[in-house]
């Protein structure tokens, strides 16, 4: 399938696949304005749906549920530690397919610090508020708190969920980022062979290090280890190669997404951590470029509907302060309440709803005008307004 390409000053809209022209950007300091890319809606609304099982797991592990209850939520969500797998792999895509020739390290650098860090500062402020009035037992070390704030945490197994737990994952994704730019031009020169070989030997280098882990050759785990997430994010930049090559010749969306299901089931099947990230890499692999291709050639799509797409962009702040609610909420609850059935659905429906509203506001009162002051001498109109480059928030 060959798709239409889009102008230096217009977007594909992925509905219908024309173009629809924007506001291009205001060249500053002698900086030239910047093509816009294919929107892709589609990954912006499967970013909520890992989010979602994320909280699912969270919510499993604070024990709201129990007998029956607590099962069925094993069943449907002692898996959803996957989600954070699909975010390294979507990262690689989405870095990958808004990368141009023109891109410096650091103005690159600079987008990525507004994207992540002002969400990320404001919930490890709420984090260390938490532990110095209720949850004393997560106060961390001023060493500790400094590890957190430059990100480099998760190279420590015993700081890996200093303050924000979930906050390891960004260490990961700055990890990514710092090399990115070092990574972008040789990715750019690969064909559709290079990029099939780079995607092979990104998943063999999963498998092995899965093995590994699951044998403890290695001493530690490397769950949270950055360079052992790296392969994944990989992976993503390979398979985004292979749409813009148009050399993608996966299987369509519910193939993809009925594989990524089977993996997802199959996960209690192996060694809990780092040892199930096999099981949906594949599926997540494919599901990923099947969702843009389905958006580039106005298919129809699952994850493009509005709602889904708002939820999608509130899916960062969401996941960074869903773990903070549940753990404030036991000081009300209890360690493990094992709840019946119609309170726990209540107390999760509460527990979701107010981290749901702290992600709105955080979204809308921190990293969107955050974003714009941190990139107000760089970006022109149309950036201000939105997305910069009308691709998937990432």
């Amino acid at each position: 399938m060959s798709f239409p390409k889009p102008s230096p000053g217009g977007t594909m809209t992925a509905a219908t696949g024309e173009i629809r022209t924007q506001p291009a950007d205001t060249p500053t300091a002698g900086i030239p304005p910047r093509p816009q890319v294919p929107a892709l809606p589609s990954l912006t609304g499967l970013r909520w749906i890992a989010a979602l099982l994320v909280f699912g797991l969270h919510v499993r592990n604070f024990g709201y549920f129990g007998g029956t209850g607590g099962r069925v939520m094993t069943w449907g969500f002692g898996a959803g530690a996957t989600g954070v797998s699909f975010f390294f792999i979507l990262s690689g895509f989405v870095l990958m397919w808004s990368a141009r020739p023109g891109d410096r390290a650091p103005g690159f650098w600079r987008r990525r610090l507004a994207r992540i860090y002002p969400v990320h500062l404001v919930t490890a402020a709420l984090a260390l508020l938490l532990a110095c009035t209720l949850d004393h037992g997560a106060r961390p070390t001023p060493l500790q708190g400094l590890a957190n704030l430059l990100l480099v945490h998760s190279w420590w197994r015993p700081w890996w969920q200093t303050l924000d737990p979930v906050s390891w994952s960004l260490a990961c994704e700055a990890f990514f980022y710092a090399l990115f730019p070092l990574l972008a031009a040789p990715l750019r020169r690969l064909g559709a062979r290079g990029s099939a070989v780079l995607a092979a030997a990104s998943v063999c280098a999963v498998l092995l290090l899965s093995h590994a882990d699951a044998h403890h050759w290695l001493g530690q785990t490397v769950n949270s280890l950055p360079p052992a997430r790296l392969p994944e994010f990989l992976l993503g930049a390979a398979v985004a190669r292979l749409v813009i090559l148009d050399r993608w010749r996966g299987p369509g969306p519910e193939a993809s997404l009925a594989l990524a299901i089977i993996g997802y089931f199959f996960v209690p099947q192996v060694t809990a951590g780092y040892p199930a990230t096999p099981c949906t890499l594949v599926g997540f692999a494919l599901l990923i470029p099947a969702a843009a291709v389905a958006d580039l050639g106005g298919l129809p799509s699952l994850w493009r509907g509005r709602r889904l797409v708002r939820l999608g962009e509130l899916s960062f702040a969401f996941y960074m302060v869903h773990l903070l609610v549940l753990r404030a909420g036991t000081h009300l609850l209890g360690v493990s309440p094992q709840f019946g059935p119609a309170t726990a659905l209540a107390v999760t429906a509460l527990a979701f709803a107010l981290s749901l509203g702290l992600a709105w506001v955080l979204f809308e009162a921190v990293e969107r005008p955050a974003r714009r002051l941190l990139l107000r001498h760089r970006i022109g109109p149309a950036a201000r307004s939105g997305d910069r480059w009308g691709r998937p928030r990432e």
